[in-house]
């Protein structure tokens, strides 16, 4: 079902665009190449001048390198449009530290707490929050998403719809449906 239409007139000013795109590298890793993007549709006046309409604020990039446990063995990070030249534009090479992490086991977490503030940049960071859905989508390219391997699918209890309980997954995974208490 769409969005309502809007309820009055309205001038859209300000555009976010996040992407990240998944590889399969002939190595074997994953990697995933993640953009946030900021533009104004009109003119903006910001600290260091006047940023043009269509140019961007933000334009930041991170890249990442998986094992197929999702452990981040390669990071790196950079900021190609900053609102601050000469300061936002340095942080990169922190996220380096990304090296090590796992991305379904509390990455979001971890990320908050090791870029927080000044150790980081918001932006930066934001964008990593999109890392580890995009990773499992990417993983499951390659596999078949109600494939029986005998232990219970990564997915299941992790979003609504593929609640052990749901009439979803009564429907597609038989063999994990279990009834609600109330049933």
């Amino acid at each position: 079902m769409p969005l309502s239409s809007p309820k009055r007139p309205r001038q859209r000013v300000h555009v976010r665009r996040i992407e990240v795109e998944g590889y399969r590298r002939e190595d074997g890793l994953l990697e995933l190449e993640a953009s946030l993007t900021d533009v104004k549709d009109v003119d903006y006046q910001i600290a260091s001048g006047m940023r043009r309409a269509g140019d961007p604020v933000h334009a930041m990039r991170v890249r990442v390198a998986i094992d197929a446990a999702f452990n981040i063995v390669e990071a790196e990070a950079c900021s190609d449009w900053v609102p601050y030249p000469g300061g936002c534009d340095t942080i990169g090479p922190a996220y380096g530290r990304l090296v090590g992490l796992n991305l379904v086991r509390g990455f979001r977490r971890t990320v908050g707490e090791m870029f927080a503030d000044v150790r980081g940049c918001t932006h930066i960071t934001e964008l990593l929050y999109s890392l580890s859905t995009a990773a499992i989508q990417t993983y499951a390219t390659f596999q078949r998403d109600n494939a029986d391997h005998g232990e219970k699918p990564f997915q299941l209890d992790r979003c609504h719809a593929l609640d052990t309980g749901s009439e979803t997954v009564r429907r597609y995974y038989p063999k994990w449906h279990r009834k609600n208490a109330g049933d």
